[in-house]
């Protein structure tokens, strides 16, 4: 089992000596494809560009490479959160407030383990969700298994990238 809390004390420093901000550590794949997934972003954009992944991916590989702290072959993945993120800090319920999200629960709130709703912020370290035929939940932030946006208009319009400019343009090597 990869210690996720040894890792993110790796890694988190050089996140951050970069100025972005760690998001998500996580191994997936199991054994067939062991995937070391580390998603970052930039604290005033909250996107992450092509260069800034590249860079992020040579410093950590060089780092992991030193301090070998997987006793297995992995692949590296170094990403943005995407559009429809995951929601994995406290902080996070807060900053998204206005959206739409689905927080999957390690137990049940008021009859359900899954719930989906608009998203109102925190009171504390309780997340506070306006959900349809419901009304307003409050869900202990330490009962959330997983959690992430959903995609809407509404977040498409408020997370467009911070410029297109070549979005339309095709690179051809050769």
């Amino acid at each position: 089992m990869t210690d996720i809390a040894a890792l993110t004390a790796l890694i988190e420093p050089e996140v951050k000596a970069l100025g972005l901000s760690l998001v998500r550590i996580g191994m997936f794949g199991g054994k067939s494809d062991p995937t070391l997934q580390i998603m970052a972003e930039r604290p005033d954009t909250r996107q992450l560009v092509l260069d800034d992944c590249a860079t992020l991916s040579r410093r950590l590989s060089d780092v992991l490479d030193e301090a070998d702290p997987i006793e297995f072959a992995y692949r590296l993945e170094v990403s943005s959160p995407g559009i429809d993120r995951p929601l994995t800090r406290l902080s996070d319920y807060q900053d998204w407030a206005g959206f739409d999200a689905r927080i999957k629960l390690l137990e049940a709130v008021e009859g359900r383990k899954q719930i989906e709703g608009k998203l109102l912020g925190l009171d504390g370290e309780t997340i506070k969700m306006n959900v349809a035929k419901v009304g307003e939940m409050e869900i202990p932030y330490h009962l959330v298994s997983h959690a992430k946006l959903l995609l809407t208009d509404a977040l498409i319009a408020a997370t467009a990238p911070i410029s297109a400019e070549g979005a339309d343009k095709i690179a051809v090597e050769g």
